[in-house]
């Protein structure tokens, strides 16, 4: 019963958040989609609560690739890349940054969790011309089903189903199945199941 209230609730929401999500199809056909979807994504961070949570799943359903109707959005986060992928009892925490990326179901990200669009956003090696010029290339970082991101971790690399990433991590390599990564950069310290 409580599975079904809930599912109600957030088609409730979604229907709710209509006229925003047609705004924002809208202005995508006119506009750089990414932008467009950054400049929501500011204004619907700042909904506060569960009801903020709620809203935020309700339009990000329609406005990128794939976002589970139960996914939970906190306060303050931010979505960048419209290729972004939110699968089913995901929850992001506040104050989040979100890049390109899919994020697999049940998976839990604390406060804080920057996800880049890979490690290659900016590239630097001409000293003769300004970084912001050099340009650089978005790839998708996967995160596994079933998986913890500490607090103020920044994942710029995959993560594999099932690890956990310790709080102030920076994942710049892939992280395997089923372990505990900690550090700058991430190394494995142990599996999960020793």
């Amino acid at each position: 019963m409580k599975s079904i209230i809930k599912g109600l609730m957030f088609s409730v929401f979604a229907v709710v958040m209509l006229p925003v999500t047609l705004v924002f199809i809208f202005l995508s056909l006119i506009f750089n989609k990414d932008a467009m979807l950054a400049a929501f994504s500011q204004s619907l961070s700042l909904l506060p609560g569960k009801v903020g949570s709620y809203l935020r799943s309700g339009f990000y359903r329609f406005a990128i690739t794939h976002c589970s109707a139960d996914a939970l959005i906190g306060f303050g986060t931010l979505l960048s890349q419209q290729d972004t992928e939110i699968y089913k009892g995901v929850y992001i925490g506040p104050q989040c940054n979100i890049g390109k990326c899919t994020i697999g179901e049940n998976t839990l990200l604390g406060s804080g969790v920057h996800i880049m669009s890979g490690k290659g956003q900016h590239n630097f090696s001409d000293p003769d011309k300004p970084i912001k010029s050099q340009g650089g290339a978005f790839t998708k970082v996967s995160i596994g089903d079933n998986c913890w991101i500490g607090n103020a971790a920044l994942i710029m690399a995959n993560v594999g189903q099932g690890s956990v990433i310790a709080a102030g991590s920076v994942v710049v390599n892939d992280v395997p199945e089923n372990v505990i990564a900690a550090g700058n950069p991430a190394k494995v310290v142990r599996s999960r199941f020793d």
